[in-house]
């Protein structure tokens, strides 16, 4: 099967490279001093059980440097990034390839084909122009959602954090268990990395969602890892009330999360304390991804009626954050004063 991997970053590059590390026939897309870093000596994976201790050699190559078509093309791209790519994207593939989208957050097919009264609704915060809807059949998508901590350490160096629940969750938008969802989990596992098909990729979403929402938000307008941020009263208190308002969004749009809000929140304390990846990117200066993460869910709130004043009060300040950043830009990181 012919792979393209369309976009480096943390999770592409690792993808990338693990499938590389397992024979199979992929191609990685990249930019600038990450493609440089590829080409040069190969992706480094940093980790104490998953990590790889010499580069792994990868075929990598600019935009509009791709031999298509591919059979499967993972698009691991920020949400943010896909309008504008997409028509350069669905030019790598034919009639039957399958484009996976693993972004974080809720994806802009969102209300495509459920049974609703929000059926067929389109989310203008993830496709304001309705690019993607356009460019993409529906029936050539496979929903993903990527389980696996990763901080870039620098190009084409990515550092790993192991955890049980490790996956490539994937999943149908209508929902079914089809022969490709078998293939392509097989395709990552056999790499390492555990494909998990499901029913519903929407509830797996939405239950990511209640970690980005609340700590990749409150990372980026208080420069704290979810650990440190749940481990301070105050921000805990205040992550508990967005949880609860993500729990009741989800519910709304019918998507019933049988969860723990206080025992989530609780359990942030354990986890390996690494910058969410809205952290990285602030810390970067890269544009933010809160489309999908965070302005979304006010879209949501909107349209169903349902209030989220902390959401909102959150989302306002992380998206002041993402305006300086683009404004002067730069990165927004502490420093220290000696």
């Amino acid at each position: 099967m012919k792979i393209l991997v369309y976009g480096a970053g943390a999770i592409g590059g690792y993808l990338g490279a693990i499938l590389s590390a397992a024979g199979e026939d992929v191609t990685l897309v990249a930019r600038g001093a990450v493609y440089d870093a590829m080409c040069s000596r190969g992706v480094i994976l940093e980790g104490p059980a998953t990590g790889n201790p010499a580069p792994i050699k990868v075929r990598a190559v600019r935009p509009g440097e791709e031999k298509p078509p591919y059979d499967l093309i993972f698009v691991t791209l920020k949400s943010h990034q896909l309008p504008e790519a997409a028509q350069h994207v669905r030019t790598l593939g034919d009639a039957n390839t399958t484009f996976v989208f693993p972004q974080n957050g809720l994806p802009w097919w969102y209300f495509e084909g459920l049974d609703s009264k929000y059926r067929g609704t389109p989310l203008k915060t993830l496709d304001p122009e309705g690019v993607l809807a356009r460019t993409f059949d529906t029936a050539q998508i496979v929903g993903g959602v990527a389980f696996k901590p990763t901080d870039t350490l620098a190009p084409a160096h990515i550092r790993l954090a192991d955890s049980p629940a490790d996956s490539l969750t994937i999943g149908e938008v209508d929902n079914r268990l089809s022969d490709r969802l078998q293939t392509i989990a097989a395709i990552t596992g056999n790499a390492g990395w555990k494909g998990a098909p499901v029913p519903d990729i929407r509830k797996v979403k939405w239950t990511k969602l209640l970690s980005n929402a609340v700590w990749n938000m409150l990372g980026v307008i208080t420069q704290a890892t979810p650990t440190q941020a749940a481990g301070y009263a105050p921000t805990a208190a205040l992550a508990l009330a967005m949880t609860r308002e993500v729990i009741a969004l989800a519910e709304a749009a019918g998507c019933a999360l049988a969860v723990d809000a206080e025992k989530l929140v609780a359990d942030v304390v354990k986890r390996v304390s690494l910058p969410t990846s809205t952290l990285q990117d602030a810390r970067a200066g890269r544009t933010l991804e809160l489309g999908a993460l965070s302005d979304v869910l006010l879209e949501i709130s909107a349209l169903t009626g349902v209030a989220a004043p902390n959401l909102s009060v959150v989302s306002a300040c992380a998206n002041m954050v993402n305006r300086r950043i683009i404004e002067d830009g730069a990165g927004v990181r502490l420093v220290k004063v000696t």
